[in-house]
């Protein structure tokens, strides 16, 4: 068996690892796990992840679970570009340092936006709170003014003039709370001239199809009794 890829694009990991593995070429088995459906719950997933998360890799008899290990396994073992994950330490060491910081900055705050504003109140029936969602609007403002302060600067792009997997993660995170009606890029043109670098590295085409899934949520109805309550500890903690 080659490389399965085991993903659902509703996820923003899911899609940097599928725009990866699409654009350098890479061979793999699309595995669908429907978040929304519940499948990372179901036997079969948990053999391949016990952590009930995707993005999913499965190589022969190799797993690999988490999203920057996934795409870093990816750019080694199929040689991608040097410039996706670069061989120059500082070069290398500037991606590394925005993928550090995003897991509690950067994907904390948009995923609570997007929940806050689409999740919770569509596909749950959960009302938020105005100042709640006020307060998580203000995070957010405060992890994109960081995300443009210290990380894009004058830069083309977030790690340097070519783009990155730093790039990917961080498109694919935005792209989230933009589902949900976020004015992420309107008034902040230099995060919107670096989407629309980011859009024409990785092919319009490319960038379209892997988020349609996403963009397409706000128009799903209400979710099964039985997937809200599998879902209820996580929002809890997103809606809060």
């Amino acid at each position: 068996m080659g490389l399965e890829l085991y993903l659902d694009l509703l996820s923003q990991p899911c899609r940097a690892v599928y725009i990866f593995a699409k654009k350098n070429g890479i061979p793999f088995e699309l595995r669908t796990v429907e978040l929304l459906k519940g499948q990372h719950h179901s036997d079969a997933f948990v053999q391949v992840n016990p952590l009930r998360k995707v993005p999913a890799l499965k190589d022969g008899d190799f797993t690999l679970t988490e999203s920057v290990a996934i795409l870093l396994y990816l750019s080694r073992k199929y040689k991608a570009p040097d410039h996706w994950y670069p061989q120059d330490l500082q070069a290398r060491a500037r991606v590394d340092e925005y993928l550090a910081w995003q897991h509690t900055a950067l994907r904390s705050s948009c995923l609570r936006a997007t929940w806050q504003k689409l999740m919770g109140p569509v596909l749950l029936g959960e009302r938020v709170p105005p100042e709640t969602l006020a307060s998580t609007l203000a995070e957010l403002d405060r992890c994109l003014q960081l995300l443009e302060d210290k990380f894009l600067k004058d830069q083309a792009f977030l790690a340097g003039p070519h783009i990155s997997v730093a790039d990917l993660v961080a498109i694919t995170e935005l792209m989230h709370p933009v589902s949900a009606g976020c004015q992420v890029f309107k008034s902040r043109p230099k995060l919107a001239a670096w989407r629309q670098r980011v859009e024409a590295a990785v092919g319009e085409d490319l960038f379209q199809e892997a988020h349609a899934v996403l963009m397409k949520t706000k128009d799903l109805p209400p979710l099964d009794p039985a997937v809200k309550e599998k879902l209820r500890p996580l929002a809890q903690v997103l809606l809060q």
